[in-house]
């Protein structure tokens, strides 16, 4: 098994919120970039770009995810000649990109609706769309490496685009294929507008028609769904079914924890929760249409959608919510990967827009950030073996940087394990990996084997070491009251390990690589439970840090601090970070549950 780094969360010029932002990445480019060129990005001037980005080093998958649900617009309003160009919605789009942004938004994913433009039965817009979409699946067609050397994989896929629209609750789903064989034209939050439709379309339009289609689903940004994410209910507000539960289990078996609209692991308040690392690239509001809602414990974060998902099991004979979890960007300039704190330059996101000017200050509002990678353990770099991690939930995700995380669970595990050559080779053969469920066994305790390597980075920008790994477990009392417990299991918080926010230089012990093996002491056996890996890094600046301080802002001295640059003083402004890997769920259930 190899870990494999990637992107699956990728927009370009189809998607109606980049186009409108000025980006002019085509697929086919985002793809090029993934490998390692540069790309050029707004703002333009006529054909001709003021700067590009560039990743030090190219990544080993990547999947175009354009919004679906305004393909047909999108293609219509920005090619002359096509039907529905001079349309005067097309104007708006071309004349008042800000406005296009807010109206067709507001349409799809919140009314589920085209505007008149897409004519009787939205026939227009459905032939308009042919055309990116064919597009999209060509870039990922030309990308695939099919050599013996397996260096590049590329996934045919877009994102399903649905908004809760009494609380603004994200609902958004990245739909990712299997292999080259995929529906006429994607199935849109428009044509399905629950996710429970979405999966029904999936098995009629893919899995049950003649030939090779497969598919599955990765919700994403559940901690600003206004807690409509992981309900626990059916997306018509109807209780969840055994049926309902067994085609959720089927389609998503994953999350993404992290990307640049936040962290979706757990939810912090002192007073509230005692993990402080939850406090950990956090959104001020609890939903994705603005409204002033502070997030909470329901929002949708992970750790309460796991605990839920043994509740339902105990009900309904089937875990909903048994996910994995995997880490991706969501950038909106066709940037995969483009994850580096140190050369920041947004996502092409509508918060501070680079489409007239590079904007002056931050390049981003600091609740954003750059996002993370997916990593997949696989055989081979190819979309069979790495669609079968993403089901299997062989998989995990980062907040940006390359860890290599490892994590087993079993009932016999060696307490010196670690020390054996063949320790992987053993955890397979004695345990679970990562994503695994561990059948119910004669042993006092489960014991678990977590590995993790430290990023290692380049001669120009080396990796940061580690600080220590953890092992959070959540359980279910006999009475069902769901608990949760974060153990320290190697490394350690007193390592002297420390960054000057004012310097951004960086000293105290560290640790390239950590390994442990840990029984859980407090195991009952009539309780259900998960546990996951969480490794950290030592502390490092922030990507909006870095920036206040190369354009010499001292809050101290407000004559400093120039346009642009206030949020560098405000009071919700976190200077420093710990970056982070989280491993996918082991669960374990009695054996009579």
């Amino acid at each position: 098994m190899q870990p494999f780094f990637g992107d699956l969360h990728v927009h370009t010029r189809y998607s109606l919120d980049a186009s409108t932002q000025g980006t002019r990445t085509t697929p086919e480019q985002a793809y090029r970039f993934a490998q390692g060129e540069a790309l050029a990005i707004q703002p333009w001037v006529d054909d001709a770009s003021e700067r590009s980005i560039q990743l030090d080093r190219p990544l080993d998958f990547a999947m175009v995810a354009d919004h679906a649900e305004l393909f047909g617009e999108v293609h219509m309003c920005s090619t002359p000649g096509v039907e529905g160009h001079e349309s005067w919605e097309c104007l708006v789009y071309r004349h008042w990109p800000w406005g296009a942004y807010y109206l067709f938004n507001f349409m799809s994913s919140m009314q589920a609706a085209h505007l008149g433009l897409c004519g009787k039965n939205d026939a227009v817009c459905n032939r308009a769309a042919a055309s990116p979409w064919q597009e999209m699946q060509q870039a990922a067609e030309l990308h695939y490496d099919r050599s013996p050397d397996c260096v590049f994989t590329t996934f045919v896929g877009y994102e399903w685009t649905g908004t809760q629209p009494t609380s603004g609750g994200n609902l958004h789903r990245n739909v990712v294929f299997r292999n080259a064989d995929v529906p006429q034209l994607p199935i849109s939050f428009i044509d399905r507008s629950a996710a429970e439709e979405l999966w029904r379309a999936l098995d009629e339009q893919c899995s049950q028609r003649d030939g090779n289609c497969e598919s599955l689903a990765i919700p994403h940004n559940s901690n600003i769904s206004a807690g409509y994410m992981f309900d626990g209910l059916r997306d018509n507000g109807s209780a969840m079914t055994s049926e309902y539960a067994r085609l959720r289990h089927r389609y998503e078996p994953l999350m993404e924890i992290m990307q640049k609209g936040g962290a979706s692991e757990c939810f912090f308040e002192p007073g509230v929760s005692r993990d402080e690392l939850c406090d950990f690239e956090r959104q001020p509001i609890d939903n994705l249409a603005g409204f002033n809602n502070p997030p909470g414990p329901d929002t949708g974060f992970a750790r309460k959608a796991l605990g839920d998902g043994m509740s339902l099991r105990r009900r309904l004979g089937v875990n909903p919510y048994q996910l994995g979890f995997v880490a991706s960007t969501d950038t909106h300039l066709g940037a995969p990967g483009a994850v580096s704190e140190t050369n920041y330059v947004g996502h092409g996101d509508a918060d501070v827009s680079a489409r007239e000017e590079i904007p002056p200050g931050l390049p981003d509002k600091i609740k954003n950030n750059p996002g993370g990678l997916a990593v997949l353990w696989a055989q081979e770099n190819s979309r069979d073996a790495l669609f079968e991690a993403l089901q299997r939930r062989e998989v995990y995700g980062t907040s940006g940087p390359r860890i290599v995380s490892r994590f087993f669970g079993g009932w016999n595990f060696s307490p010196t394990l670690c020390s054996d050559e063949d320790r992987i080779a053993q955890a397979y053969a004695d345990g679970v990996a990562m994503g695994g469920q561990l059948v119910s066994a004669s042993a006092s305790k489960p014991t678990f084997l977590v590995v993790a390597r430290q990023d290692s980075g380049t001669v120009a920008r080396p990796g940061t070491a580690l600080q220590r790994v953890q092992i959070v477990k959540g359980w279910l009392t006999p009475d069902g009251d769901y608990r949760e417990h974060v153990f320290d299991v190697a490394g350690t918080a007193d390592n002297g390990a420390a960054v000057d926010p004012q310097t951004c230089v960086t000293r105290g012990d560290s640790f390239r690589e950590l390994c442990a093996v840990w029984a859980d002491p407090d195991f009952q056996r009539e309780a259900p439970a998960y546990y996951y890996s969480r490794v950290l890094e030592n502390p490092s600046c922030r990507w909006s840090q870095r920036i206040c301080l190369e354009k010499g802002v001292d809050c101290d001295r407000p004559e400093t601090v120039g346009e642009g640059l206030q949020e560098c003083c405000a009071p919700e402004h976190q200077s420093l970070i710990q970056e982070r890997a989280w491993s996918s769920p082991i669960w374990y259930y009695p054996a009579k549950q």
